[in-house]
């Protein structure tokens, strides 16, 4: 409000002014505090909520268990989660659970077989010898029977000739000389080079889209072991022309292959071959180039097939110099990829 006053003398007017009001106490901020709780209890509830929509019973149990470690020093769950079992120095009796604990219970002596024991002073009894079922080699050549030591048998020796006689035994290695053993090793890595030439055999016949290119396929043993050839035909070959690139009828062929060598462990080597026509791919490359690629692509394919790589001996291009039909040097056939699974037990000459 303002007044107007008049001095003695009539001087000027002075105006006085009065601002009602003051300052507002301050409230207070603890309802923040509180909403901030109220907050923060809804966005866990909400969360909670959500894991236990979102998540399995087993990760439930996980979280459960992070949440609510194991007690190290206590066999039992305490609840207090004090060591102890939570219990404290001061309490009577045992500070920890037997709960779980394992308990040891005597039993019996283990049995000790005679082959266990290590006595020297005793004589070795000897094993009576039990004839097996013989094979088809064993039978023909009666250098691979083990000679039968006297008194090894338990009983008189049947009469022979009858349709009684019982079968010869199988060799064994510690029977045979080591002529006989190697000649016993090498019939069984023919065999096993038998089994795995049916298995490829079987396994192309079996395909649909491979059955009519089983003729250019060949599967063969010699004296280096058993070789597989991918063979080029007449409007069908195997890798592009003039180059390296198999076709997807070469790669399901060499897939076939490489599951059949998987089952042995000899060593591999590779070779590529050409035909007698000069190939000339520019930069100065020819057929020793072309031949040695294709080899080199053939042993990629069979590292990707699973043959480890320490299993291939060497691989080698050896362009139009061994022809598989020398009187026609140009015949598609000659174009082709030879694997080789070396022999480990080289048989003697003449045997």
């Amino acid at each position: 409000m303002s007044g107007k006053a008049k001095g003695p003398q009539g001087g000027g007017t002075i105006v006085i002014r009065r601002e009602e009001g003051g300052d507002h106490g301050h409230h207070g901020g603890a309802w923040k505090v509180a909403y901030a709780d109220f907050v923060t209890a809804m966005m866990a509830f909400f969360l909670l909520m959500w894991l236990l929509n979102a998540t399995t019973e087993e990760q439930r149990r996980g979280l459960a268990d992070y949440f609510a470690p194991t007690n190290l020093l206590a066999r039992s769950v305490s609840g207090s989660g004090a060591p102890f079992g939570g219990q404290t120095p001061n309490d009577q009796g045992n500070q920890t659970s037997t709960t779980g604990a394992l308990t040891i219970q005597p039993g019996r002596q283990p049995v000790v077989l005679d082959i266990e024991e290590d006595d020297t002073d005793t004589p070795a009894r000897p094993m009576t010898r039990r004839d097996g079922p013989e094979g088809r080699e064993e039978a023909e050549d009666p250098r691979l029977v083990a000679p039968t030591p006297p008194g090894a048998l338990s009983g008189p020796e049947p009469p022979r000739g009858g349709p009684a006689d019982e079968p010869a035994p199988d060799p064994r290695p510690d029977a045979l000389s080591e002529a006989e053993l190697r000649r016993e090793l090498a019939r069984r890595e023919r065999e096993a080079f038998e089994q795995a030439a049916q298995q490829i055999r079987e396994a192309v016949a079996a395909d649909p889209a491979l059955a009519d290119l089983a003729r250019q396929l060949l599967v063969e043993q010699t004296l280096e072991g058993l070789r597989i050839q991918l063979v080029d035909a007449e409007g069908l070959p195997m890798f592009a022309l003039g180059g390296a690139t198999p076709n997807e009828r070469a790669r399901a062929l060499l897939t076939r292959v490489a599951q059949a060598a998987l089952r042995l462990r000899n060593p591999i080597y590779i070779e590529g071959h050409t035909d007698s026509t000069p190939f000339r791919g520019g930069a100065g490359r020819s057929n020793w180039d072309l031949s040695a690629e294709r080899a080199n692509m053939t042993r990629r394919l069979l590292s990707e097939a699973g043959i480890p790589e320490e299993r291939i001996r060497s691989v080698s291009g050896r362009a139009d110099r061994e022809p598989l039909i020398p009187e026609d040097t140009a015949a598609p056939a000659n174009r082709r990829v030879s694997i080789t699974l070396l022999r480990q037990i080289r048989e003697e000459p003449g045997r």
